[in-house]
């Protein structure tokens, strides 16, 4: 059996209501974090203390990826309801990030 790769994450310190923690995310969640916070005139800190706000389980790094994720469905889906992607994928369940 072929051995699995791991993906490589990178740990950042990140400031939240105040308080400092750290998060651990693979490099293409981070340009993505960068880039939704850059659209809406945000901070990274900012961005994720809303996520961080507004998360129901889990943990602060899987809510972040699933924010991700479901903003660049979002995204995707507006472009396709715009007559952009014709074979755009269907969500399985949408997450209220």
């Amino acid at each position: 059996m072929p051995e699995a790769m791991k993906s490589q994450t990178s740990k950042r310190s990140i400031t939240i209501a105040g308080r400092k923690t750290s998060v651990n995310l693979e490099d293409a969640f981070w340009y993505a974090l960068r880039r939704i916070a850059s659209n809406r005139g945000m901070t990274i800190g900012g961005l994720v203390t809303a996520i961080d706000s507004e998360r129901q389980h889990g943990n602060l790094s899987s809510a972040i990826r699933l924010f991700v994720l479901g903003s660049d469905f979002r995204a995707r889906e507006a472009s396709q309801n715009a007559g952009g992607l014709a074979n755009a994928t269907v969500p399985i369940a949408k997450h209220g990030y």
